[in-house]
């Protein structure tokens, strides 16, 4: 069984542990609402006013101006995620830590020797809590896809469990918007084509779907069987480091697309630096609405001595380099690649390097 753990409202949640005042208190994380930023966590006091992420933060003032907006903070949350995935490492023998505040563990070889995944999932969230104060909600389930559903299926603080034989009727009537990657534009066209279920994706068809949809079509009905091939892949050795969200629109708008990167840039930085460890080549990933995947990477002739560095490579790939503004991204992703410890930092190169 797959487990998957999602903290809730993180960067909002650590604010509110870290300032007692705040607590109970609709918070926003994120840009300044008097620019162009936008909302990166809002807790969940602040959802109830209808402030999410990926929303400019001016709109999530006019909609909540008693709100207290604050700048993101990442050493910080490098920090306590560090601690939280310190717990995970103990309870599985393959992790993948797929964001400062999401990883997956296969836990179907336990390494306290239970199989009951339940259990184990009840153990590692009052683990988290007593360890930071912060509550995680879990979803245990055969596989990637559904274990991912079923973190959010009870936020906060829930735990949902799907098991083999509850797998179809668990997709039956689940909405096609809750398959991870599935935006408005997707759900907008599938609602056209009269498809608004799992269900009614199964009733389509591989072969219709893929005449209207192509590959995307392929996927969105694997998905719709509750079908996922990926594997929990332990992130223990990697030559590099990456994050990257999945987005419940389509964006267009680039300025969003930079800041994204911005925060991401600032999280691979502290994550490296308190491993020891850094990389010199900057990979960029998208993922278009349509599923075409592409990356773009540079490569620096030594380690970058900031998140700035590695943020302005970052950005200059973006709007150089692919179609951000042009063609809605569903996918964005930052990574390092061939990392080294950072005593091996190279001599200075007088260029940088383009690999693309």
């Amino acid at each position: 069984m797959i487990l998957h753990i999602d903290m809730d409202a993180f960067f909002a949640s650590v604010e509110q542990l870290d300032h007692p005042e705040y607590r109970g208190k609709p918070v926003v994380v994120g840009g300044d609402p008097q620019s162009r930023g936008v909302v990166s966590t809002a807790s969940y006091e602040a959802r109830q006013f209808g402030i999410r992420s990926a929303m400019p933060a001016a709109e999530a003032y006019r909609l909540c101006p008693d709100a207290i907006f604050i700048r993101p903070r990442m050493t910080r949350y490098q920090e306590v995620s560090a601690m939280i995935m310190g717990i995970l490492r103990h309870h599985a023998q393959k992790l993948l830590v797929v964001s400062v505040d999401e990883a997956y563990l296969d836990v179907t070889h336990y390494p306290f020797g239970s199989s009951n995944a339940v259990m184990i999932a009840r153990l590692i969230k009052q683990n988290i809590q007593a360890i930071t104060h912060l509550t995680a909600s879990a979803g245990v389930a055969p596989n990637m896809f559904l274990a991912k559903i079923a973190s959010e299926f009870q936020k906060p603080d829930g735990l949902t469990v799907i098991a083999p034989d509850q797998v179809e009727a668990f997709l039956r009537d689940l909405p096609v918007r809750k398959i991870p990657g599935v935006g408005p534009v997707t759900e907008s066209r599938l609602q056209k084509m009269g498809i608004h279920t799992c269900s009614d994706l199964q009733k389509a068809g591989h072969l219709y779907l893929h005449e209207r949809l192509g590959k995307q079509g392929i996927f969105l009905y694997k998905r719709a069987l509750g079908i996922d091939e990926r594997e929990v892949e332990s992130d223990g050795e990697a030559r590099q480091s990456s994050t990257e969200e999945t987005f419940a629109r389509d964006v267009l708008d680039v300025r969003f697309l930079q800041t994204r990167l911005e925060l991401f840039a600032h999280e691979l930085y502290a994550q490296l630096q308190a491993e020891g460890r850094m990389g010199r080549t900057v990979v960029l990933k998208l993922k278009y609405f349509d599923f075409e995947l592409i990356t773009r990477s540079q490569t620096l002739g030594r380690f970058p001595q900031s998140a700035e560095d590695i943020y302005a490579v970052a950005e200059n790939l973006l709007t150089k380099k692919t179609l951000a503004g042009k063609k809605p991204v569903r996918l964005i992703g930052l990574g390092l690649s061939g990392l080294g410890e950072l005593s091996e930092e190279p001599a200075a190169a007088s260029q940088l390097e383009l690999n693309l």
